[in-house]
């Protein structure tokens, strides 16, 4: 670089950061780092920028840097700071254990001899998330304790996030009263202005997922929306895609499925970057939004992309078979997760306890009944009341009542399951759920069916139909009206139009449907009706008719197929948006493939260490992380060494989209000539896509 042109960047790159223009900042600080290797308090500032910014690879290369800077000056506590922050990062975005235990024994040996300070603190945060992600409440409860004691006056933030893992810790060991104290009293911490912005998102982050671990929605929610009103003008990239996920969760709870699913895209976008094993956890979630909207397909697609991940896809994929049809498959994969659980270490979720078992078990009830087997059912929904009391969870202990209801009208005990669906409601009313109080609602009005009782059970049927409709749960839809039959059901779409107010374009709009129910598609349009088998062309179209006037990016559009060895690649995931107009390059760069070395290096020195102890349940956890990042390493790179690269995602994106559109509106002109006509003249396909109906003639869809 040219003297004078670096402190002119630097100067820019500190100014942009101390205004909270992260990405600026990284921008300039990577192009003064490109002519001329930054130092000291640069290259921690590069680490905080990039980290704000998104790129993890780069926070975890700046600080390994500034740990060998550390050790070549001979600053040992330079050099102990830096290895602690590297753990703290493999620890938040990878949760690859072996390194993070790795990095902080480097630490601890520095720190040898020195007395405490804030790096102390933070090593102590490391170790406590390392022993609660495997399971050791007791040793992770000591840690975190040491953690607040020694970063009550050296590091707020260091305090706070000592507070949350006591908290998790002492939740997962049943003291659920004390853990929510301590949840609270760190949230409290953020919005006193005593944190930095990014140690701010990290205990936000933290609390929230902590909360919705115990299905404690009623605080998650009160502290999400705390999270939300502080991320507005706070772009830390890093932190956002969590919150997102966060988010994503409360508004599928809420109801708003198409809100949610437009979250939890954004998420998997923002959660990408290399080793980062938790993109599964935005994959799983959006499979359950898929599931529960009734896209079966979609559904699937993303529970096994996080599967491949690394991700522990139950009970979702097991409700998938169900839906599919499959219940011996269903009943085999649920009880085969709550019998052999994976030991998928992460902070988002808790370790295999009681806390993971509980959506299993909810699970495990409808399977267990469709398969036949009602002794199962009802120990499974035994076990979840029980949790739901442990954890003092309003949502488990409705998601218990909705269980027994279950288990006891299969059983023939209408009395007993009119009580538990009655309760279910109620509960799940005041919590917000609208999905789950129309479940109780349709079991109600199986009671009441059961009992002779068909004008109760068609206002049951009537109230849970239009929940589902309003949500956006197709399949449930389909299942309400069909269990009216016809004739109610033309009732409830005969009620549901005069309560909705009328559209901008008058009657004629209210006759246009383009509906998912199941595995057809009810289209009506000029009066006329038509069922169409569910195929992708269909889904297209549906969610281009959605948004009149909107262009779509082909890979906005399409769920890629899951790619052969030869193309895998993390950015070939399902439904997810990406910016590719060609051959995007290397699949991982230089700088990548050398990481992922270094943490398999990481990873073999672990091994040996637990070898050595004979710790058995280490073995098995190092080995698992080997063989993922040897996996993620090899897709990547290709025979004789050579960088496999990323093909041209867009352009068969493009022609899949346009085979399967016009495939579609073949279809529906031969039943539908004139509704064939009308989507001939205003779908345009190509690289973009998008429903362009003659503005003079307004047409609006029920979907």
């Amino acid at each position: 670089m040219r003297q004078g042109t670096e402190p002119t960047l630097l100067k820019g790159a500190r100014d942009a950061a101390a205004r909270g223009d992260w990405q600026h900042a990284y921008q300039l600080l990577v192009e003064a780092d490109a002519s001329q290797l930054l130092n000291g308090p640069d290259l921690v500032l590069l680490a905080d920028c990039a980290y704000a910014s998104g790129h993890v690879d780069v926070t975890i290369d700046a600080w390994e840097r500034v740990h060998a800077e550390g050790l070549r000056a001979g600053n040992r506590l330079m050099a102990a700071g830096a290895a602690v922050r590297v753990a703290l990062h493999l620890l938040f975005d990878t949760a690859l254990l072996a390194p993070i235990r790795g990095w902080a024994t480097r630490a601890e040996r520095l720190l040898e001899g020195q007395d405490d300070t804030p790096v102390h603190a933070w090593l102590a945060v490391v170790r406590s998330y390392e022993r609660l992600l495997s399971g050791d409440f007791g040793s992770a409860r000591q840690w975190a304790r040491r953690a607040i004691d020694v970063g009550t006056g050296r590091d707020p933030a260091a305090a706070a996030m000592g507070r949350v893992a006591e908290a998790r810790s002492v939740i997962l060991e049943g003291e659920v009263a004390r853990g929510l104290d301590l949840l609270n009293e760190a949230a409290v911490a953020t919005m006193s202005g005593e944190l930095d912005p990014l140690s701010t998102g990290v205990v936000y982050c933290e609390v929230v997922c902590a909360m919705q671990g115990m299905a404690q929605y009623d605080l998650a929610e009160q502290w999400t929306q705390a999270m939300e009103r502080w991320r507005q003008g706070q772009p830390v990239g890093s932190i956002h895609g969590r919150c997102r996920v966060h988010r994503a969760e409360i508004l599928r709870l809420r109801g708003s499925c198409i809100e949610a699913e437009t979250e939890a895209f954004r998420a998997c976008e923002e959660l990408r970057p290399f080793l980062r094993r938790e993109f599964g956890w935005p994959l799983t979630e959006l499979g359950q939004i898929r599931l529960r909207r009734g896209d079966i397909q979609g559904a699937e697609e993303a529970f096994l992309a996080a599967h491949q991940a690394g991700w522990d896809p139950e009970p979702g994929l097991a409700l998938v078979r169900l839906a599919q049809g499959d219940v011996a498959l269903a009943a085999a994969l649920v009880r085969e997760a709550l019998d052999h659980p994976l030991n998928v270490p992460s902070k988002e979720l808790p370790p295999n306890t009681d806390l993971r078992r509980a959506p299993l078990l909810a699970a495990q009830v409808e399977i267990e009944i469709a398969a036949g087997d009602i002794d199962r059912a009802q120990s499974a929904a035994d076990e979840l009341t029980r949790i739901a009391a442990v954890f003092e969870s309003k949502a488990m202990a409705a998601g218990a009542a909705l269980a027994h209801g279950q288990v006891r009208l299969a059983a023939g005990d209408t009395a007993g399951a009119r009580r538990d669906f009655e309760t279910a409601a109620q509960q799940w009313g005041e919590i917000g759920a609208p999905y789950e109080t129309a479940l109780a609602r349709m079991g109600l009005a199986e009671v009441h069916r059961a009992d002779g009782n068909e004008a109760r059970a068609v206002l049951e049927f009537r109230a849970a139909h239009t929940t589902f409709e309003r949500i956006g749960a197709a399949s449930q839809t389909a299942r309400a009206a069909h269990a009216m039959g016809e004739v109610h059901q033309g009732e409830i779409r005969r009620s549901t139009s005069q309560t909705r107010p009328p559209s901008a374009a008058g009657s004629r709009d209210a006759e246009n449907v383009f509906r998912r129910e199941g595995d057809y598609w009810s289209v009506a349009f000029e009066g006329r009706i038509v069922r169409l088998r569910d195929v992708r062309g269909v889904q297209y179209l549906a969610r281009l008719l959605a948004h009149p006037g909107r262009e779509f990016h082909v890979l906005d559009l399409v769920n890629v197929d899951r790619p052969g060895p030869a193309e895998a690649t993390h950015v070939m995931v399902p439904g997810l948006s990406f910016r590719d107009a060609g051959d995007a390059g290397e699949m991982l760069d230089a700088r990548a493939k050398e990481a992922y070395r270094r943490r398999l290096t990481e990873i073999e020195d672990d091994l040996e260490e637990a070898r050595a102890l004979g710790d058995a349940s280490r073995v098995d956890q190092a080995n698992a992380e080997r063989d993922f990042l040897s996996r993620e390493l090899s897709r990547a790179v290709g025979l004789g060494g050579r960088d496999r690269r990323v093909g041209s995602a867009a352009e068969r994106a493009r022609a899949s989209v346009t085979r399967a559109v016009r495939h579609a509106v073949g279809r529906i002109r031969a039943h539908h000539s004139p509704l064939g006509d009308h989507l001939e003249r205003t779908i345009r396909t190509g690289t973009y896509c998008a429903y362009r109906p003659d503005p003079r003639v307004p047409v609006a869809w029920k979907l």
